[in-house]
């Protein structure tokens, strides 16, 4: 099956004619940087979307296309990037799957201009006209999944490590006041640059073992989550811990070499075992179409999915209008707001995820 979606480079955007019959949409996704090994994945959602929009006759009769921003940089120059694309009147509408950090980069130079929907879990608060976050706040995405786990394990003492940007200080401020309804307390609260896993392993091993730490929340991000969890694996701690993850999904697992200690947990909106007959499908039409090797679409590419999905669908009913945006997705969501849809706890076992029952 051939793919109906034409994916533009940026430079190709800028510099060549556009052709107005389309409906370009600025798709920025992590090709590089911490969230990189999400991408795949993404763009597979983005794509999938896409194809189905055109397949089903377009919006309003024009083509879909995708204008590919990589999301992985830092905020500044992605932001740049997207600010020359609407300089250049390149782009209809923006979506994208990517950092708390770059997101609100993003956002200063779009809020006004034109319908942008972000889709992956955030950090909460409000947003600027035209911005739509479709995703999850930290105390939606973990309350439930903390008290949960701290009744199943008999957890007093919980510790905090996390990447140090907006999204993680978000969850650990948030953390402190779940854990306490829980019956628990935070005993150690530790973030770290990007990148900066590998040469803070020691030093935070440690402060674990002197915490007598129970569990851990990990907001860690991509490819330095991973890492940790690979150290934890060295060191003997990833079977004393209970870890939760708001970002762990399928791919990073996989990149982890799966886990078999019954004690690595992760909260998300979607997951692949996920026995619902609407994932299911979705997970068909996605092999169908990219084949049996690509990669398994994960929460981040579910979010993105849907988030391409309602703004096609918020186009055909002509309502990309920045000032109004907000309302009229909650009308196309039957009076929903955007990101409402369950949080699903799962424990890793082996190279997928067992989803527990609610």
């Amino acid at each position: 099956m051939s793919i109906e979606v034409r994916v533009i480079d940026p430079l190709d955007a800028l510099h060549s004619a556009r052709d107005g019959a389309a409906f370009r949409v600025g798709l920025v996704v992590p090709q590089s940087g911490p969230l990189g090994l999400t991408g795949p994945s993404a763009l597979d959602g983005a794509l999938l979307a896409a194809h189905e929009v055109n397949a089903g006759g377009g919006v309003l009769g024009r083509p879909l296309e995708l204008v590919l921003v990589d999301g992985g940089g830092a905020p500044g120059p992605v932001a740049g990037e997207v600010r020359r694309l609407l300089d250049a009147g390149a782009l209809d509408a923006l979506a994208g799957c990517h950092t708390s950090d770059v997101h609100r980069a993003v956002e200063t130079v779009a809020a006004g201009r034109l319908a942008y929907v972000f889709t992956p879990p955030h950090e909460g608060g409000s947003r600027l006209p035209g911005v739509l976050c479709t995703g999850i706040d930290p105390a939606r995405q973990f309350g439930p999944a903390i008290q949960e786990l701290t009744d199943r394990h008999g957890i007093a003492r919980w510790a905090l490590i996390g990447n140090d940007y907006i999204w993680p200080r978000s969850v650990h401020r948030a953390a402190e006041g779940l854990a306490a309804r829980a019956g628990a307390r935070v005993v150690l609260e530790r973030r770290v640059p990007f990148g900066a896993v590998e040469e803070a392993l020691d030093p935070l091993l440690d402060a674990l073992r002197s915490a007598r730490a129970d569990a851990l929340l990990l907001s860690l991000i991509g490819r330095d989550l991973v890492q940790f969890n690979r150290a934890l694996r060295r060191s003997g701690l990833d079977r004393r811990l209970v870890r939760l993850s708001g970002s762990l999904e399928e791919n990073g697992l996989l990149a982890l070499g799966g886990d078999d200690t019954g004690t690595l947990y992760a909260a998300m909106p979607s997951f692949a075992t996920l026995a619902e007959e609407r994932r299911q499908s979705l997970a068909e039409r996605h092999r169908a179409l990219c084949g049996p090797w690509a990669p398994v679409l994960d929460a981040y590419a579910v979010g993105l999915y849907e988030g391409l999905r309602l703004l096609a669908d918020l186009a055909a009913r002509r309502a990309l209008a920045p000032d109004g945006l907000a309302a009229a997705a909650g009308r196309l969501l039957h009076g929903g707001a955007a990101g409402r849809a369950p949080i699903h706890l799962a424990r890793a076992e082996g190279l997928g995820f067992a989803v527990l029952p609610r």
